[in-house]
């Protein structure tokens, strides 16, 4: 059992090469949290205070550009602690970072909270979580295989499960 659960908190390390921006040499490189963390928290690289005003949005720098490698995306999301302490979340959310793309990295934040927020350099804005992506050759034919859902969607599965006797 042991061995299983070793496996089971094991992670893929796949190597990303980042380069830090001019100035920004004094803001952590992205980082997990905990050793079970799926994303890679982004710093915020602003030079002075920025202010988020209720209802409105803007692009954060985060002082880093990467090369993922090429089957992988970057996917920039919302720290949860910011979405439900502030009302903090990312505008484009998952944001998508592609693997040929070399430059600035920037997190779109908006803010859906009812006060000013106000983003300090080296705050934590967002994660970075990278995963794997598979291109899709799309196979041209005159009827879809059945399936048990059909053409049912946007709401065809139902709001709530039922209960018993009702």
């Amino acid at each position: 059992m042991k061995d299983i659960m070793k496996k089971i908190r094991e992670f893929e390390k796949v190597p990303v090469e980042v380069r830090v921006e001019p100035g920004c040499d004094d803001l952590p490189l992205p980082r997990y949290q905990t050793s079970g963390s799926a994303g890679l928290d982004l710093s915020a690289a602003v030079h002075g205070p920025v202010i988020l005003k209720p209802g409105r949005h803007d692009l954060i720098p985060t002082g880093i550009r990467l090369a993922i490698p090429p089957g992988y995306e970057g996917q920039i999301r919302p720290r949860s602690g910011l979405a439900l302490e502030r009302g903090i979340g990312v505008l484009n959310a998952p944001g998508t970072i592609d693997s040929d793309y070399r430059g600035p990295v920037g997190v779109i934040l908006f803010n859906f909270g009812t006060e000013n927020f106000i983003i300090h350099r080296g705050d934590r804005i967002a994660q970075l979580v990278l995963c794997r992506v598979a291109h899709i050759q799309f196979l041209p034919v005159r009827n879809l295989p059945d399936s048990s859902r059909q053409s049912g969607g946007f709401g065809s599965t139902g709001l709530n499960h039922r209960r018993a006797g009702g």
